[in-house]
């Protein structure tokens, strides 16, 4: 899978390859990317700072160190 982030919108894209075929909300702000089989190949995470910032802020202070 690769990671893509897109700050202006503020949404981290787990992929990989494949042809989207349906979109589920999981919940909202968290969308599945499926393919034709029903296969995952992809998850957006809207507002993605929001929902790492207590990950975030401790690599920044250990980056910091």
């Amino acid at each position: 899978m690769k990671a893509y982030y897109d700050s202006e919108a503020d949404i981290l894209y787990l992929s990989r390859e494949g042809v989207e075929g349906e979109v589920i909300e999981l919940h909202p702000g968290i969308n599945l990317e499926l393919d034709k089989d029903g296969n995952l190949i992809g998850i957006e995470l809207f507002n993605a700072s929001k929902l790492f910032k207590d990950v975030i802020k401790p690599l920044e202070q250990r980056a910091a160190l």
